[in-house]
């Protein structure tokens, strides 16, 4: 027999679990919904299939192929457009010859469906709807019929005041090939709605079968986990897989390979996927655990629907909550009731998710953080939309062209209407997209944009001001992760806004209360044409080009394959340095580097320094804020050794001193002493880069460093510029005629130590308090976090400003007792959150 299975559906009121696979192959007792349907049709001798696919079709095509694995035979078909619940079994109409059945593929039932085919024939029915009792008929076509079955009168969804039965349209239906002639053709038509309308019009014999047994519409996360229930308790007669083993009293259903630890409590029916690992006292207790799933010891899982490939910490846990695959659960980590968490999320260790809350995929929650609210695409889960980079979020996903353009109009409404602001991305394609999507939003307010297209930020941030800008707006492929993009917004002069002017652009967007431009003041696009000019003439009279010219330094660049391989080589052109270009062409898929690209990328750079016998080599980041040191001798510095290098070169310069240097409270005190030496002055800055800027503002301020790539050299411009970066290197070595490993000899050696421990955001400013109150009489500083002096050596508390958890840097004379530091007071953040 034949039959039509509606498999289109987006899931929309099961997301997040089907964000990224259609409805139907949401799982249910680990197997796809569709699986069930497939079983159901087979047992009652429906093996000629059709499927009506629309979302994600790939997906349920990959997984059943051809049929024949399962027994049956399946054919596909993809309307182009939503042709309504009838127009796609009109489309499939050259597949249908006999009495067919249509169902959808996303309903869990078991009903004996050779008794409602027997009834079709016997009424000798043009269509018959299959029927069932509820309690709760208002999400459902509610039916009457006469005694014979006949259908009087239907309403789709009605209010309670007109339920007039609690008799319902289960959604499935047997149909003779006469009802393609009521349904036209590439028209959306539905059957509720319009065909069974036509045939009682027309006089047709429609009819309704009540069924017995078990259906359940899948609509929602409630009814998800309440259908799964309802299988565990045996409600529902249906095929499921595996074996039946005991596990201390009780006997549950297992798949292969089950590997269960000592004195494991179970309570209530369970079903196990193969492959499943439970560890040393867990209690798993009314809940299907996926395949190849690890329960962590002394974890307790109670009422909870576990898909495949999830992890589940020691001690973790979870209640009546549905864990989608590829999930990780901390240690000790607790999801509360009815909570819904994604595909490929991380949920850290010590970290408590809320009641009832919905968490999308590739989400992180970091260890030790109370998460209260639902984190869900186009939403941040942030105290506040900026972050230490501007702007970040998943792209195409939080980062969309719609988002970008309410920020455009958000900040538009800040800077005013009239405004100038230029805007600039990187190379790849979708900040193109996303840049589009500002400009507009900034069009609407009225601000005219100046569009420099893809360009270095240093180059950005120089041109502003120029021209009279506002401000401008940078948007990147984040640099430590290939899925994240930045959007960098910069002041007047080309900083960074302050905190202040985020909050105020946060509030616009946040209360959408940016006014729109009358149309005959939207602004205008134009092309700055002089940026990059401007920008090499600065530098060009800036740096000093005889020292170098006669230098006659020969050095290694690597590009980045970044778009600074257009600009940068004029420039050193003119410098008369012999360079070898690496990777000097862009190349957009190449914008973020792993920590193994990074680090072969260095080892390369390394071996070719070396080998043609160059005086140093650099690597600029693909923002061109970034540079990487490498000495004559092939040495990757260390970034905070780099920084001490470019210090010391600075400090030895005549001209500099009683001059300053600014470096971050965590840089070692080594700098101290080779400031002493020199007579320069050190001032410590906050780690975070808007306040490492901020310091080269200052008149005394000579050099910047953040120990991390970044340099500042305030007689050019108050910013991170690795080229220019990369100049000054090369200018104080032609001075002062010194090779970088030599400078390296100079500096004493030292070790920071970093960790970082969880804490949940609103312990966070208890545990300040409580640092505070427990260095009482001892020397501390207070720039940025908590710094304690003692035993001729440190300890910084920072609590970081995105995350749930606090840093830890401690230096010392020796490394264990540095070490010492980091474990004290790993204990002390723990219980200042008690």
């Amino acid at each position: 027999m034949q039959a039509v299975i509606m498999a289109g559906g987006f899931g929309t009121r099961l997301r997040p679990i089907t964000c990224s696979i259609p409805k139907p192959m949401a799982l249910t007792a680990n197997k796809p919904m569709l699986w069930h349907i497939l079983n159901l049709l087979k047992k009652y001798n429906f093996n000629d299939l059709t499927m009506m696919l629309y979302y994600q079709p790939e997906i349920i095509t990959d997984y059943f192929g051809d049929g024949k694995d399962f027994g049956v035979d399946i054919k596909y078909l993809r309307p182009e457009a939503d042709l309504g619940t009838a127009g796609s079994v009109k489309f499939a109409q050259k597949n249908i010859k006999d009495t067919f059945i249509v169902i959808s593929g996303d309903v869990l039932t078991d009903f004996d469906l050779s008794k409602a085919i027997e009834f079709h024939k016997q009424k000798k029915a043009v269509a018959t709807m299959v029927l069932t009792r509820v309690n709760n008929p208002l999400q459902f076509g509610v039916v009457i019929t006469d005694k014979e079955g006949k259908i009087e009168r239907f309403l789709e969804k009605p209010s309670w005041g007109e339920v007039f039965s609690d008799t319902i349209n289960t959604g499935i239906y047997i149909l003779e090939p006469e009802v393609f002639d009521y349904i036209p053709s590439d028209k959306s038509f539905d059957f509720s709605k319009n065909l069974f309308p036509e045939l009682l019009k027309n006089k047709k014999a429609l009819y309704g079968y009540v069924a017995e047994g078990y259906w359940k519409d899948i609509g929602n996360h409630d009814e998800y986990r309440l259908a799964h229930y309802d299988i565990l308790d045996g409600k529902v007669d249906m095929r499921l897989e595996g074996k039946k083993i005991i596990v201390g009293s009780k006997e549950i259903l297992a798949g292969e390979n089950a590997v269960i630890g000592k004195n494991v409590e179970v309570d209530g029916q369970v079903i196990l996927g193969n492959n499943v690992t439970i560890e040393d006292g867990a209690r798993i207790s009314r809940s299907v655990i996926g395949s190849n799933v690890k329960i962590g010891a002394g974890a307790d899982v109670l009422g909870a629907i576990v898909w495949d490939n999830v992890t589940i910490g020691t001690e973790a846990r979870l209640k009546e909550d549905v864990i989608g695959s590829s999930t990780k659960i901390g240690d000790r980590a607790v999801v509360q009731v009815g909570t819904i968490i994604a595909d490929d999320c991380t949920i850290g260790a010590d970290a408590v998710i809320r009641t009832n809350l919905r968490i999308w995929p590739h989400k992180v929650v970091e260890a030790g953080a109370i998460l209260s609210s639902s984190l869900v695409w186009g939403e941040k889960w942030n105290k506040a939309l900026f972050n230490a980079y501007g702007i970040t979020g998943l792209g195409n996903i939080e980062i969309t062209p719609e988002f970008a353009a309410k920020i455009g109009s958000a900040y538009g409404a800040y800077v005013g209407q009239g405004a100038y602001v230029l805007t600039s991305r990187d190379d790849h394609r979708t900040t193109r997209m996303i840049k589009r999507g500002l400009i507009s939003g900034l069009l609407s307010a009225g601000v005219k944009v100046g569009d420099l297209t893809s360009s270095p930020i240093p180059v950005v941030r120089y041109e502003i001001g120029n021209e009279g800008e506002a401000g401008g707006v940078h948007m990147r492929q984040s640099p430590y992760d290939p899925r994240f993009f930045d959007i960098k917004f910069f002041d007047s002069k080309g900083g960074d806004i302050s905190i202040s002017q985020e909050k105020a652009i946060e509030q616009l967007f946040f209360r959408e209360d940016f006014k729109r431009a009358d149309i005959d003041k939207v602004g205008e696009i134009t092309v700055p044409p002089r940026a990059v000019e401007y920008y090499k003439t600065g530098y060009l009279n800036t740096i000093k080009k005889d020292n170098i010219r006669n230098s006659r330094l020969k050095i290694i660049i690597d590009y980045a394959y970044s778009s600074v391989s257009m600009i940068f080589p004029a420039i050193l052109g003119e410098l008369g340095v012999e360079v070898v270009a690496l990777n000097a062409f862009v190349n957009s898929s190449k914008i973020t580097k792993s920590q193994e690209e990074f680090a072969n990328s260095l080892n390369q750079l390394s071996d070719i320094v070396t080998t043609l016998k160059s005086d140093a080599g650099f690597l600029i980041d693909t923002g061109a804020e970034k540079l990487f040191l490498v000495d004559e001798k092939g040495k990757i510095l260390p970034d905070d050794l780099a920084m001490l290098i470019v210090a010391y070169l600075v400090m030895k310069d005549s001209k500099n001193k009683n001059a300053a240097i600014a470096v971050p409270v965590n840089t070692s005190s080594v700098i101290d002493e080779l400031a002493a030496k020199f007579g320069v002055k050190v001032k410590r800055t906050a780690t975070d880069p808007r306040n490492i800027m901020a310091a080269a503002k200052d008149k005394d301020v000579v050099f910047v460093g953040d120990g991390r790539g970044g340099f500042i050299f305030p007689e050019f411009q108050n910013a991170f510029d690795a080229m220019y970066a990369i100049g000054k290197v090369i200018e104080m070595m032609a001075e002062e005629k010194i090779s970088l490993s030599k400078v390296s000899r100079e500096i004493p050696s030292f070790e920071v130590l970093h960790k970082t421990v969880p804490c949940s955001w609103d312990k966070k400013g208890q545990a300040m308090r409580k640092a505070i109150e427990d260095t009482k009489g001892q020397k501390v500083e207070l720039i940025d976090g908590v710094k304690i002096y003692a035993n001729n050596g440190w300890v910084l508390l920072v609590p970081d400003p995105d995350e749930a958890y606090f840093h830890i840097w401690a230096e010392a004379k020796d490394k264990s007792t540095a070490t010492g530091f980091l474990e004290t007071y790993s204990e002390k953040i723990k219980q200042w959150q008690e």
